[in-house]
């Protein structure tokens, strides 16, 4: 079971995603690009505390700082799911952040799918992965890989995914502390939106996928830049999602602390494992756990 927060509440990890890649290969009728990616789990991001009501209010507790009850994730999920199972319990709800927001390791839709997968279980509601990651898609396209909880090649707008079974690896995180809305982004038009569609033989082979908004990125924030020519002096960086946040990969944790060390002292960086499975399978206590739940205490959340 999730490790208790205090009288009443409970505590479930929300873990950070990578993007290995992420290519466009085209547009839709409907406006979205179709894009395809791996979506990577880290054993390391946010903690959601949630404390059940009887009163089928739900309500945030603490502040989120730059962002409005309107627009947080947390409460939209659980209004969502509050709505379309008819349940007539509420919530309350406080989230420990670690993710940086707007660096595109997926906090906010990770927070989302937290709630979801939770609150399935703390209302009794047994609607399972296939309805809860259809509930996701409607709050964000990166929600439905949180709440499978599984590495994953992804198509579509992301929501298409296929499982991967992915190597043992440490990585070294690194955020310029810069945001750029995503909706900017995609109507950059030096943005390479036709890319050909990759397989999954190409990505397991090691072929350089690339993002297709690093470019983009590098030449617009300076930032952003700054932290790829730190990084490159360590290994190779890369850029994760849409957001400024970068990573370098590594085969072992010794190597990436002493990447770290090797870092300018202005940039923020740390270091994750990449996870084989979400972290909140094992808080919910999911059927092929196999042994291996965690408490969330004395890992990275």
């Amino acid at each position: 079971m999730a490790v208790a927060a205090g009288r009443g509440w409970s505590a479930w990890p929300a873990p950070a995603k990578l993007n290995l890649f992420l290519r466009i290969t085209g547009r839709r009728p409907d406006g979205y690009h179709e894009l395809q990616t791996v979506f990577r789990l880290l054993d390391w991001g946010d903690t959601v505390r949630l404390r059940p009501r009887s009163d089928g209010a739900i309500r945030r507790v603490g502040a989120l700082a730059g962002v409005p009850e309107s627009a947080d994730l947390l409460l939209r999920a659980a209004r969502l799911l509050q709505q379309e199972s008819g349940a007539g319990q509420g919530v309350d709800i406080a989230v420990v952040k670690r993710i940086p927001m707007g660096g595109g390791f997926g906090g906010g839709s990770s927070n989302a799918a937290t709630v979801l997968v939770a609150l399935d279980r703390i209302w009794g509601l047994g609607l399972g992965p296939e309805a809860l990651g259809a509930l996701g898609l409607r709050l964000g396209a990166d929600v439905p890989v949180f709440v499978q909880g599984r590495n994953a090649w992804a198509e579509g707008v992301g929501e298409r995914l296929t499982p991967l079974d992915l190597a043992p690896a440490w990585y070294l995180l690194a955020d310029p502390g810069v945001s750029v809305a995503t909706e900017t982004l995609f109507q950059a038009p030096e943005l390479t939106r036709d890319a050909p569609p990759a397989t999954i033989s190409d990505f397991v082979s090691g072929a350089p996928l690339g993002n297709a908004f690093e470019p983009v990125l590098r030449r617009r924030e300076p930032a952003v830049e700054a932290a790829f020519a730190a990084l490159a002096r360590v290994g190779t960086p890369r850029l994760t999602g849409t957001g400024s946040g970068c990573f370098v990969e590594f085969a072992t944790r010794d190597d990436a602390d002493a990447a770290r060390a090797a870092l300018p002292a202005g940039l923020r960086a740390w270091v994750a494992a990449g996870a084989l499975r979400s972290p909140l399978l094992d808080a919910t206590g999911h059927p092929d756990t196999q042994g291996r739940r965690q408490e969330v205490q004395g890992t990275g959340f």
